[in-house]
């Protein structure tokens, strides 16, 4: 199924109020579309805000370990350097960059998918698991909600609350993505504003607690819409936040710096359940290549970031959120 196809089946389902789960991924190469019903738990688990098709169980331990083993500080140092090389010339305001983590786990993905507290998760085929804390779009009674995430901090760090709303860099990069994603929302909808700019949320992991910063954008849709659900979803992606600004020549600079296709890594998935819509970025991402597990992890940088802040956030993205 290619994107126009995955976007045409979308709409006809929307329209018939048939509910149903997609996933797409970063390059918009691979999409999934299954009828809700049908999705068999065997291959695909999912739980989306609390609504999952995953049977209870009990946990005996939340207890983990996760060993890092990161990319090369000089390895990503080279693609910063690329980067901001872009930045300075004015082809992109904000690049998120990604890069890979090999990490050594003592449970499956199946036991972190249980393990660990997220609003949205996805586990695929034994092939990754998604465990992200950031929404992409809800619709809901007609209209459309946007909540990008930008800014991350550990809790323990003296006055972490006043330290990141005041921090300059990420000020910036917050207001660049915050006004992306109002762009893009004008695509789809109406009377687009934002109702909540920079708000905390606090997320707990296996080793510290973060602090996260995100907006609230909302937007009022066609009456229509339920028959659009697929070209909405479709213009709407990449997702800003894990792209950069502008769009187009940023989705560019990381095709040529990253040098590997991102796959379902920073894509989207969500639910359609008959009514609303609610889906999550895909970040906070393990995929398991060759029975080894690979973390990916990334930011956004701008002039006023550093090399050495910036890879030091991609390491620190390296968790499981478990109590």
């Amino acid at each position: 199924m290619n994107i126009a196809e995955f976007a045409h089946e979308m709409n006809q389902m929307g329209q018939a109020k048939v509910p149903f789960l997609f996933v797409v991924d970063f390059e918009l190469e691979k999409p999934l579309l299954y009828k809700l019903s049908e999705v068999d738990p065997g291959r695909i688990l999912f739980d989306i805000n609390g609504v999952s098709n995953a049977e209870r169980r009990a946990v005996i331990s939340t207890a983990m370990t996760l060993e890092k083993f990161p990319t090369a500080r000089e390895e990503y140092e080279r693609k910063f350097e690329k980067v901001f090389r872009h930045l300075q010339y004015g082809d992109s305001f904000l690049t998120n960059l990604t890069t890979k983590t090999e990490i050594k786990i003592a449970k499956s993905l199946e036991d972190i998918f249980y393990m660990c507290q997220a609003k949205y998760k996805i586990l695929y085929k034994d092939e990754f698991l998604v465990f992200s804390p950031e929404t992409f779009v809800q619709l809901k009674a007609g209209k459309i909600y946007c909540n990008p995430m930008k800014g991350t901090i550990d809790a323990s760090i003296p006055n972490a609350v006043d330290t990141i709303l005041g921090d300059k860099k990420e000020l910036s990069e917050h207001v660049t993505i915050t006004d992306l994603i109002r762009n893009d929302l004008s695509q789809v909808a109406s009377r687009v504003h934002v109702a909540r700019f920079r708000y905390i949320d606090e997320i707990k992991t296996d080793s510290k607690t973060l602090l996260q910063i995100s907006s609230e954008i909302v937007g009022q849709l066609e009456p229509d819409y339920f028959s659009q659900l697929g070209d909405i979803l479709v213009k709407l992606l990449p997702a800003g936040s894990v792209s950069g600004a502008p769009k187009t020549k940023t989705l560019a600079i990381i095709k040529a710096i990253e040098q590997e296709k991102r796959g379902y890594y920073t894509g989207v998935f969500g639910i359609f359940d008959g009514k609303n819509m609610d889906s999550g970025v895909m970040i906070r991402y393990i995929e398991k290549q060759d029975e080894k597990y690979f973390y990916r992890s990334g930011g956004g940088i701008t002039t006023q970031s550093t090399v050495a802040a910036e890879y030091q956030e991609a390491i620190d993205k390296v968790y499981v959120p478990v109590n």
